[in-house]
Order: C-alpha cells, then sequence, then structure tokens
C-alpha cells in the first residue's frame, strides 16, 4: 500500500468515523451464492472491522490488514478474532483458504502490485477457492489523502486475473454513484 494515511491512530480513528455506515452486506450476499458457510474465509484489509464482523457470520474467517493501528482496532473489538498482519500484495502467509475477500483495497495497488497479488491469492487458495474483490470503476490513478487509487474497469480485472482464475461475473454496483464500482467473483483455475 502507498503512503502513510491507514499507519496512524490519527487517521485510523478519522476513517473510522468516515466508514462508519460503508459496509460489504450486498457484495458478501453475492459471495455467499458460491462460497459454503463455515469455509474458510481470508479478509484482505479488514480495516475498521465492519466487513469482517458480517464475514463472521457465515465463515471461518482471518482478518488482515497492513496497519498495525487497525489490527489494534480490530483486536480491541474482537479479541476472539482471528487477524493477521498482511501486506495487499506478497500475502506472505503458510495459511490456505476456502475464499478470499476485499471491499475497496485492492485498488490500492498500481497494475504490477495487482498481478503479483493475483499469483499470490492463487497459491494461497484452496483447490476451487473463490476470490470477491470489489474496485472503484474508472479510468487511470489519483492520489487520495496520501494514497494510491488506481481505477478499474472489467477489461482491465480481465487482464489482471483471467491467467490464474475463472471469472464468473464482474458487476458494475453503486456505493456512492451509480456505477462508480465493480464487483469481481471468479474461481481459482
Amino acid at each position: 500500500m502507498k503512503g502513510d494515511y491507514y499507519k496512524t491512530k490519527e487517521s485510523v480513528e478519522e476513517y473510522i468515523k468516515l466508514a462508519k455506515d460503508v459496509n460489504g452486506k450486498l457484495l458478501i450476499e453475492k459471495l455467499k451464492q458460491i462460497l459454503p458457510s463455515k469455509s474458510t474465509l481470508l479478509e484482505i484489509g479488514s480495516g475498521p472491522g465492519t466487513d469482517w464482523k458480517i464475514l463472521h457470520k457465515f465463515y471461518d474467517v482471518t482478518g488482515s490488514d497492513n496497519s498495525n493501528e487497525f489490527l489494534n482496532h480490530l483486536i480491541s473489538k474482537n479479541p476472539n478474532g482471528k487477524f493477521i498482519e498482511l501486506d495487499a500484495t506478497s500475502l506472505k502467509t503458510d495459511m490456505k483458504f476456502d475464499g478470499i475477500y476485499s471491499n475497496k483495497v485492492l485498488h490500492h495497488l498500481n497494475d504490477d502490485e495487482l498481478v503479483d497479488s493475483v499469483k499470490r491469492q492463487n497459491k494461497i487458495l484452496n483447490s476451487n477457492g473463490i476470490i470477491c474483490h470489489s474496485f472503484w470503476k474508472g479510468e487511470g490513478f489519483e492520489i487520495f489523502k496520501g494514497l494510491f487509487v488506481n481505477y478499474h474497469s472489467a477489461s482491465t480485472l480481465t487482464e489482471a486475473y483471467h491467467k490464474y482464475f475463472e471469472i464468473l461475473s464482474i458487476e458494475e454496483y453503486k456505493e456512492f454513484d451509480d456505477n462508480d464500482s465493480l464487483l469481481l467473483l471468479a474461481r481459482k483455475k
């Protein structure tokens, strides 16, 4: 991840307040249609833990983040939860999962880092593993609050994932504005 926005206590507290009403409930409903309950699941970039709490109801979920501030927050709010420090590109873990989920996390990776992440996702998934990731839809990139944000289209996501995953669907959806987001669902080849 580029930038230090998620690394300081102040910015993490600010983000938690800003994102308090935002969650991936609709994305998780789509995931539940193809990944059986009780499956092992890695959430990349758990942040404030909003989606983790929803995922935890259905899956054996391990949350992760590359920010110690977020990890401290997650552990303090969910003392019985499983959380690991993890970089979204290298995904250095010996654990294996049935599924991997992220909500607006992988857009912080440039194109090369995304390809590296895709390769690692494939390696840490069990056979026929499922991925469910959301991205901001658009072209190019920008720096927002010191963070790199890489916009995607169905074709850029297909290019990044098709060698390692069977793409089940890439759907447009609305987070703030009509069709401002993309949801990718795919199965490990």
